[in-house]
C-alpha cells in the first residue's frame, strides 16, 4: 500500500443505519478512494451519540437489524482491505438496533454477587454472539469506568459501579466474555471517567488529582486489564493535568498520556483508539478541517474513531507524520485483521436470536442482582387486606402487577401528575407497593421525573406503610426524599419484562431474598 493508503486504515468513521442515499454514497467513496480500515456505526444522525445538531431528516426508522447487515454487505464489497465493523453494544445490540436482544446496564450486573462473576462473561458471551453473526468484529465495551461522581451525566449506570475491585473484575469478566464470542472487546475510557460532572459529548471533563490518586483509582481496572492481556483500549475526552504535564488537554490528544504514560510506562503494546472525534470537548479546538486528526494520531492513537474531516485528516498526517510512526499503527490494525479472520465474519441470512433462552437468561440475572437496598422498618409487613398498587411514571398494566394479581388481585393505580385525582383514593389504603419506573437512565432533569410527583409521595411514606421498588437506574434514589420512610426500598434496576417478574417473584416472598408479604 501507499503511505496515503496506509493512513486510511487508521480512520473509522461512523456510519448510520438509518441515512439518506446520499450520506451512504458519500461514505462508500470515503472506502474507495481513502482505502478508509473500518467503520463505526450508530442507529441514526439524531441519535444522542452521534451530537448531530443539522436539521432532521425524514427517514424510516423501520427494518434497523435489516438495514444494519444490508449495510455491512455493501460495504464489505467495495473495500480493497476488508473493514473493521465496530459498535457501541455496551449491554447488547438494542443499545444501537432496537428489537434485538438487550441485557442489563452494566449497574445492574454489579450488583450480582462476586460468587457469580461467571455469569458476567456469559453475559458478555452472549453480546458477542449476537454481534458476530451481525458481522461486526468489535464491540467498544466493556466500561472501565469507577463511578465515584454522582453527578456523572455520561458514565453513571454504564459502570459497574463505586468499587475498583468490583469494576476492575466486571469488566474483565465482560472483556473475557466477549472475546471468547470470536470477535473483540475494548476497554473505555481511559484514564478514567468516572469522577466527572462534564459530559464530554458538549465540553472538556477535567480531573484534578494527583498521579497517585489516580493510580489508586481511576487507573486501577486499566492497570489489571493490561496485566491481564486486555489489548485495545479507548482514550476518552477528559483532562487529567496529573498525567499531562500539567496541562488542561483532552487525554485523547495528550502524547504524555497515551505514548508516554499509557503505552511506556504502564506497557501498553495493544491497539489504543479515540472516542468520537466529534465530541464537542475535541471537535471545536481545531477548526482546520484535518488538524483534530493529525493531533489525535501524533498523539499515539491508532485508530481514530468518527472523524469528521477523513480525506483532509489523511492528508494533514501524511505530510507531519514520519512513516515509520505510520507504519506501527497499521502493522497493529492489519495483525488485528488477521488474527480475527475478519473476512470471514460476516452477516448471517437470516439473523436468528433464540429469544426464550435469552429471556430465561435475564430472568436468571435478575434473581441475582434484584436486592434491598434500604431496610428501615425490618418488622413492618404488606397486609393485602388493605394493600394497593402505584405505579409511578409507567401505565399500570405492567407485568410487575400483572405477576403479582396473579397471586393476589388487589387495586391498582397509576400516577403521572401531581394533578391526577387518584392521590385521593390512595388515602383509604394504609399498605402500598409502590413501584417506581425512573423515566430515564441519564440524570439530566431529575432523571426525567416529575419531582412534584417525587415530593407528593414522599409525603405519602411518612405517613403510611410503604415498599418501593425502582426500577431503572437506582441512582435516582438519591432525588427521592424521605426514602428512609419507607419500610424498605429495593433495587429492580431493570425495567424490561423479566426483570419486573422476578421483582414481583421477589416481593411475594418466593425467592430466597423475598421482602415480608403477608396474605
Amino acid at each position: 500500500m501507499t503511505l496515503k493508503e496506509k493512513i486510511g486504515q487508521l480512520f473509522s468513521p461512523a456510519a448510520f443505519i438509518h441515512d439518506t442515499e446520499e450520506n451512504i454514497l458519500a461514505l462508500e467513496r470515503l472506502i474507495t478512494e481513502q482505502n478508509i480500515g473500518g467503520i463505526t456505526f450508530f442507529h441514526s444522525r439524531h441519535s444522542a451519540a452521534a451530537n448531530f445538531e443539522q436539521r432532521q431528516e425524514i427517514l424510516n426508522y423501520d427494518f434497523t437489524l435489516e438495514k444494519l447487515t444490508e449495510r455491512i454487505q455493501r460495504f464489505q464489497k467495495l473495500a480493497k482491505t476488508p473493514l473493521l465493523i465496530s459498535i457501541d453494544a455496551e449491554f447488547g445490540l438494542a443499545m444501537r438496533v432496537e428489537d434485538t436482544p438487550q441485557y442489563p446496564y452494566a449497574i445492574s450486573l454489579g450488583a450480582i454477587p462476586e460468587s457469580q462473576i461467571k455469569l458476567i462473561r456469559e453475559v458478555g458471551y452472549r453480546i458477542g454472539k449476537d454481534l458476530k453473526q451481525c458481522g461486526i468484529h468489535l464491540n467498544f465495551a466493556p466500561v472501565a469506568d469507577i463511578n465515584t461522581n454522582s453527578n456523572n451525566p455520561v458514565i453513571g449506570y454504564r459502570s459497574f459501579g463505586n468499587d475498583k475491585e468490583i469494576v476492575s473484575k466486571y469488566a474483565l469478566a465482560m472483556y473475557e466474555g466477549i472475546e471468547k464470542a470470536g470477535i473483540k472487546a475494548c476497554y473505555k475510557h481511559f484514564p478514567g471517567h468516572g469522577d466527572t460532572d462534564v459530559d464530554s459529548h458538549l465540553g472538556l471533563p477535567i480531573i484534578y488529582k494527583s498521579k497517585r490518586e489516580l493510580l489508586d483509582e481511576e487507573l486501577y481496572p486499566f492497570m489489571e486489564g493490561i496485566k491481564a492481556g486486555v489489548d485495545m483500549i479507548m482514550v476518552g475526552h477528559l483532562a487529567v493535568p496529573a498525567l499531562s504535564a500539567g496541562k488542561k488537554i483532552p487525554a485523547s490528544l495528550s502524547k504524555e498520556v497515551i505514548t508516554d504514560f499509557l503505552r511506556e510506562e504502564l506497557g501498553f503494546n495493544g491497539i489504543v483508539f479515540t472516542d468520537a472525534l466529534n465530541m464537542k470537548s475535541v471537535s471545536s479546538m481545531f477548526p482546520e478541517p484535518g488538524q483534530l486528526e493529525w493531533e489525535a494520531f501524533n498523539a499515539g492513537n491508532d485508530i481514530l474513531c468518527f472523524s469528521e474531516n477523513v480525506t483532509e485528516g489523511i492528508k494533514r498526517i501524511a505530510s507531519n507524520a514520519e512513516e515509520t510512526q505510520v507504519d506501527k499503527s497499521f502493522q497493529r490494525i492489519m495483525d488485528l485483521k488477521q488474527s480475527l479472520d475478519i473476512k470471514n465474519i460476516v452477516p448471517q441470512t437470516p439473523i436468528i436470536f433464540d429469544w426464550e433462552s435469552h429471556n430465561s437468561f435475564n430472568e436468571k440475572l435478575a434473581k441475582h442482582y434484584i436486592k434491598v437496598l434500604e431496610d428501615n422498618k425490618k418488622d413492618d409487613i404488606i397486609d393485602c387486606r388493605s394493600f394497593a398498587k402505584v405505579s409511578l411514571f409507567s401505565p399500570l398494566f405492567n407485568p410487575f402487577f400483572n405477576e403479582i394479581d396473579n397471586y393476589q388481585s388487589t387495586p391498582s393505580f397509576e400516577i403521572n401528575s401531581s394533578k391526577d385525582l387518584v392521590w385521593k383514593d390512595l388515602e383509604q389504603f394504609e399498605n402500598l407497593l409502590i413501584a417506581l419506573f425512573v423515566p430515564s437512565a441519564k440524570p439530566v432533569n431529575n432523571f426525567g421525573m416529575d419531582m412534584d410527583v417525587v415530593h407528593k409521595m414522599a409525603q405519602i411514606t411518612k405517613s403510611k406503610n410503604c415498599q418501593i421498588y425502582v426500577f431503572g437506574n437506582p441512582l435516582a434514589l438519591d432525588k427521592i426524599p424521605n426514602k428512609g420512610d419507607a419500610c424498605k426500598v429495593v433495587g429492580a434496576y431493570q425495567n424490561f419484562e423479566p426483570a419486573q417478574r422476578i421483582a414481583a417473584l421477589h416481593f411475594l416472598d418466593e425467592l430466597d431474598q423475598g421482602t415480608n408479604f403477608q396474605p
